[in-house]
């Protein structure tokens, strides 16, 4: 091998090396406990959440973002999402299910808390920041998925003290919408209620997604192996859902463009 060759070798390598995922992962016990663990469904997760969704209601209806960005800071609700790809990649079925129903319980009584708060709110009138959690397009479906990789990679590193999680919180907020969602509830705006629970749709599939692949990447260990008319299923799913939940995003990217 010539010199030059060697060279570009050493480079390539270099670069494989800084990009790589496995140099400063956590084990995958530890991995698994703490995507678990922050996809609990507990009593004290879900005062967190009702205090949540009340503050950011607050925000909404005062068109404070600070106020928001202090509720999606202290929401538990992206470790669900989290811990449902874990079990996913894991082909851990009956764990999947257990997280996907805890996510929908939250999803409930998040929608039911901002539903009351908005009912009783004097301000019935939308403000901006409720405004713009109903017109989702695909800079969202950007925003979700490269927060979510950012988020689990932040997760999955040996570094238990990563800032990543707190930004991604900001970034993707998963709260906000579902506020929306709550106030076109009260106030009877179901044109809003559409667009602002499309949006939610949006960043909750693409972090599960994005979480999926770099689960999949780090080869987490799975309670069985899928047979390979089983994986092209699962790809094909995968890719389906992805178009399917995308293609009004790109969609309504286009309609605004002048």
């Amino acid at each position: 091998m010539s010199q030059e060759n060697k060279e570009i070798e050493t480079a390539k390598e270099k670069i494989k090396k800084a990009f790589s995922l496995s140099e400063d992962s956590a084990s995958n016990d530890e991995i698994r406990s703490r995507l678990l663990d922050g996809g609990k469904v507990t009593g004290t997760n879900m005062c967190v959440l009702v205090c949540a969704m009340v503050i950011a209601s607050v925000g909404l209806n005062m068109s404070s973002t600070a106020v928001i960005i202090g509720a999606m800071l202290i929401s538990p609700l992206m470790g669900s999402i989290l811990a449902s790809a874990y079990a996913s990649v894991a082909a851990d079925y009956p764990l999947l299910r257990n997280h996907l129903i805890g996510f929908a319980l939250q999803i409930a009584i998040s929608v039911t808390a901002a539903s009351i708060y908005f009912f009783i709110s004097p301000v019935k009138e939308p403000t901006v920041e409720l405004l713009a959690r109903t017109s989702p397009t695909f800079y969202d479906v950007l925003v979700a998925f490269f927060g979510g990789l950012a988020g689990i990679i932040g997760q999955t590193r040996q570094d238990k003290t990563s800032t990543v999680i707190p930004g991604v919180a900001i970034a993707t907020a998963l709260m906000p919408p579902l506020c929306t969602c709550g106030y076109s509830i009260a106030n009877g705006r179901w044109d809003m209620l559409l667009g602002a629970g499309y949006l939610f749709l949006i960043n909750c599939y693409f972090i599960f997604l994005s979480a999926g692949i770099i689960l999949s990447v780090l080869k987490i260990p799975k309670i069985r192996e899928l047979t390979e008319k089983e994986w092209k299923m699962r790809r094909f799913r995968m890719i389906q859902n992805t178009i399917i939940i995308a293609l009004p995003s790109i969609v309504a990217v286009y309609t605004m463009l002048p």
